[in-house]
């Protein structure tokens, strides 16, 4: 019988790298996502299928199901890298894979892998949905994170997260600002890697405990303010703080100087999306620079 599963894609509104250590951050999930589906088939192998958001196949492959060498693949990294999921979720759940005598898996985007709203976190919680293990684990045992993206890949409203004794605690949020229409994400052309952009954090010298009491500050102002004005004071303010301690000008100085709004980072500083504040003008000034995707903050949380 075939299974099916679902995941929401996240955006970071607040927290970035100090979310790893204890601050607490204000996260969205996405009105874009992963699926997952499952069909139990006589091969003897588990058979993998992936589809991007125009039903286009950008990776397959096929693992022995006794145990999960991989037979063939169309990217060998991507392949070693499903392994180290499939091999954990199979360390937490012995019998993930005795169900059937194979198994032929796709999974399917609603978003361009390039976008960066959670590839690889919306397929870690749909194959933990798959395997009955818990998603948190299945992350850090194979990658590492703070874990909120697998929080909003669970969560249908927006969230604070925070990881306490290294335990996430979770909260649904009403965060439905009345200023929602100036409020846009920007995707700035390129992937940034997390990982190295959290060793660049790492690398910094700095108080962390106060770092943490700030950027939790100001995510609960960010979450009560109730004007554009202040929510605009509030992401200067956060992007002040994380450009001093990485030691990188913060975007709008760098790419929008002239950009009659607020621009801030989400996630690992350089890529992916940013959060803008502005109004109909906004997309088309986006667009004279290059930057095509721009996408109203009620079409991006849908």
């Amino acid at each position: 019988m075939e299974k099916g599963f679902y995941s929401n894609g996240k955006l970071l509104l607040s927290g970035e790298y100090a979310i790893l250590d204890g601050a607490l951050g204000l996260a969205i999930r996405t009105s874009y996502g992963q699926s997952l589906h499952v069909t139990p088939t006589k091969s003897g192998f588990l058979e993998w299928t992936s589809f991007d958001e125009n039903d286009k196949v950008w990776f397959s492959a096929k693992f022995d199901l006794t145990n999960l060498n991989v037979v063939s693949s169309s990217d060998e990294t991507m392949a070693k890298t499903l392994t180290s999921l499939l091999l954990e979720a199979n360390v937490q759940n012995p019998l993930l894979l005795t169900d059937s005598d194979g198994f032929q898996v796709s999974t399917h985007l609603t978003f361009p892998k390039s976008w960066g709203l959670g590839t690889s976190s919306t397929l870690i919680n749909n194959l933990a949905q798959w395997a009955r293990v818990d998603a948190y684990q299945l992350l850090w045992n194979a990658f590492g994170g703070s874990g909120y993206d697998i929080a909003c890949a669970q969560y249908n409203s927006p969230i604070t997260y925070q990881l306490v004794d290294g335990e996430p605690k979770i909260k649904e949020i009403d965060f439905n600002p009345i200023f929602k229409d100036s409020l846009y994400f920007v995707h700035l052309n390129q992937k940034q890697s997390s990982k190295e952009a959290i060793a660049n954090y790492r690398k910094q010298q700095f108080d962390k405990s106060e770092l943490v009491k700030q950027v939790s500050s100001i995510t609960r102002k960010m979450i009560q303010t109730p004007t554009l004005a202040d929510f605009e004071y509030l992401m200067e303010e956060h992007e002040t703080l994380f450009s001093h301690i990485l030691k990188i000008e913060p975007v709008k100085q760098r790419l929008f100087p002239d950009y009659f709004g607020m621009v801030k980072s989400l996630g690992a500083w350089g890529g992916d999306f940013v959060l803008a504040t502005g109004d109909e003008k906004s997309i088309s000034y986006f667009k004279s620079k290059g930057y095509d995707t721009v996408i109203p903050y009620s079409r991006m949380i849908l």
